[in-house]
């Protein structure tokens, strides 16, 4: 009687693990599917939004910043290689939602995986909450980073570089 007491909890406590993993399996897949949700106080927004951007001098335009700014975002590697995009003023958003400015077609990048921001003569790129990451030159992006120019980015199975 006591070893099929015991047998009934063991069966009915790995019965309720199996829910549990079936539970959070469901939620990580909701979640990324939805994509994640960025909440901006109104203290932040500001500093976000507004960043700061000085206009080039004559010298600078005419000599640096026409050799290092980036003009395009090339995909190197994964489902979309080959593609080529061009650079402009705006940011460029990354992921797998049909509104990303390049919409990525890998299992492994989250409906809104990433930006990249101009500014003054770079570009930043920006983990937006992504599940699996976003890596420049095998590092993980924790916080707004510089690109260089040939460094690589990436995002699950695909890798992309910004290219003069």
């Amino acid at each position: 009687m006591g070893s099929a007491l015991i047998v009934a909890a063991v069966k009915y406590g790995l019965l309720a693990l199996l829910w549990l993993f079936v539970i959070v399996a469901f939620r990580t897949v909701r979640n990324d599917l939805s994509g994640s949700k960025v909440v901006r106080t109104p203290a932040a927004a500001p500093a976000v939004a507004a960043a700061p951007r000085v206009p080039a001098t004559p010298s600078q335009s005419s000599g640096r910043r026409g050799r290092s700014a980036a003009r395009r975002l090339v995909v190197t590697e994964g489902a979309l290689a080959g593609t080529t995009l061009k650079l402009g003023e705006e940011p460029v958003t990354l992921g797998r939602a049909d509104d990303s400015t390049l919409v990525l077609t890998d299992d492994y990048a989250s409906t809104r995986h990433a930006r990249l921001v101009p500014g003054d003569g770079t570009w930043m790129v920006e983990d937006l909450g992504s599940t699996n990451g976003t890596y420049l030159g095998g590092a993980k992006v924790v916080r707004p980073t510089p690109v260089p120019v040939g460094q690589q980015i990436r995002i699950g199975k695909t890798v992309l570089e910004l290219r003069t």
